[in-house]
């Protein structure tokens, strides 16, 4: 057993719950102290608590185990594999996890493909206060600028709509490793792996 990995899962998983040390350790009845050194891998969690704490995280007893919650690799139901689709005229939004045939203002909406071409680079990622802080260096004129910016895990997809002269910026709650995508018109779909 690796205590450190199972201490961040603990750790991940209670901060997803927006919980306290103490609020887990009293629904579990044990100390705070006792849920930091479970966080910190200076300890582990009783055989006999395991039950009770994956309850209490919503969670399962083999995820806390092994400190990694295992990811859905359906092709069909993964969120990894979202693809994107806005209109040219009224700039719908449109998301699946599969290739549809998608129209909007009587037009054929394409899947927006991600160009080898674009920076990577561009996308800028930093983590504060258990989010993250997406941002970019770029024009936010109404003839260029950034649309949306979303946020891909394996199972949730998160996306802020931009505007003309705002900020090519956006903030998301942390929810594991992901993608982050972020669409101009007049460049196209840039992409972030994190």
């Amino acid at each position: 057993m690796d205590n450190i990995k199972i201490g961040n899962l603990i750790k991940t998983l209670r901060i997803k719950k927006d919980m306290t040390q103490k609020e887990i350790g009293d629904k579990l009845s044990v100390s705070d102290k006792t849920i930091s050194k479970w966080e910190t891998g200076n300890g582990l969690p009783d055989i006999s608590i395991l039950s009770a704490l994956a309850e209490v995280l919503d969670t399962q007893i083999d995820y806390l185990l092994t400190g990694e919650i295992s990811t859905n690799d359906n092709k069909g139901g993964n969120m990894k594999n979202t693809k994107f689709y806005v209109c040219d005229n009224c700039d719908n939004i449109i998301i699946s996890t599969k290739e549809i045939n998608a129209s909007c203002c009587s037009s054929q909406l394409k899947e927006l493909k991600v160009s080898d071409t674009l920076d990577k680079g561009l996308i800028k990622v930093d983590f504060i206060d258990n989010e993250f802080y997406v941002h970019m260096d770029h024009a936010m004129t109404k003839e260029n600028y950034i649309s949306f910016i979303a946020y891909v895990t394996y199972d949730k997809v998160y996306l802020n709509k931009l505007y003309p002269e705002g900020h090519a910026e956006a903030r998301f709650r942390y929810s594991g490793h992901g993608i982050f995508y972020a669409y101009s018109k007049a460049e196209g779909l840039y992409m972030k792996k994190y």
